[in-house]
């Protein structure tokens, strides 16, 4: 879908350099019904956006499975709580599938969410690997966050996602970002 995204901005740039065009050389009409059209057409594109946000299940994943944005990629190596009411650790491979250029990302967060709903954040740690870490193509390393979570806390899964910033999933198919159904990890 984020391809299908990519020539919709393209569309959307000539529809405007057009529209400009038409504005300029007098054809302040033609250039109005462009703009509408291309306004009816986003607002269908948006509908069909937030339909499938709400219609489609939250995707899960186990344990092992890769979550790409782009060429930057995140697994759950490994997720250990020792018991009850321990913290649990997590250990994240960050990766670069990208042939040519060196990858990083910005705005990458990482929690631990329940049943519940209730939001863990990882535990301050000076030492950790940023996400943002630029990665070489075809390179990875391993990052580990620390979540305090009660021991009470049933269903215990992983949301990576981008805070901060524009939120370009919400403008993509299937993304999920306009009700909050990310992408969950699913622990043991």
């Amino acid at each position: 879908m984020e391809l299908l995204f990519l020539l919709l901005v393209l569309a959307s740039i000539g529809t405007w350099i057009t529209a400009a065009i038409s504005a300029v050389r007098g054809r302040g009409e033609r250039a109005g019904r462009i703009l509408l059209w291309w306004m009816l057409c986003a607002a269908v594109y948006m509908t069909v956006v937030m339909i499938v946000s709400i219609v489609r299940p939250r995707r899960v994943y186990a344990v092992g499975d890769m979550q790409c944005f782009d060429d930057w990629c995140i697994t759950v190596a490994d997720a250990r709580r020792p018991a009850p009411g321990k913290p649990y650790d997590v250990s994240l491979r960050l990766s670069s599938r990208a042939k040519r250029v060196p990858q990083g990302e910005k705005g990458t967060v990482v929690y631990l969410t329940d049943a519940e709903g209730r939001r863990y954040n990882p535990l301050p740690d000076a030492a950790a690997v940023p996400f943002d870490t630029m990665l070489q193509p075809g390179e990875s390393v391993m990052a580990t966050r620390r979540f305090e979570v009660p021991g009470d806390a049933r269903d215990v899964g992983l949301i990576y996602a981008h805070e901060g910033g524009f939120p370009i999933g919400w403008l993509i198919i299937g993304e999920g970002g306009w009700f909050g159904k990310r992408p969950i990890v699913m622990l043991r």
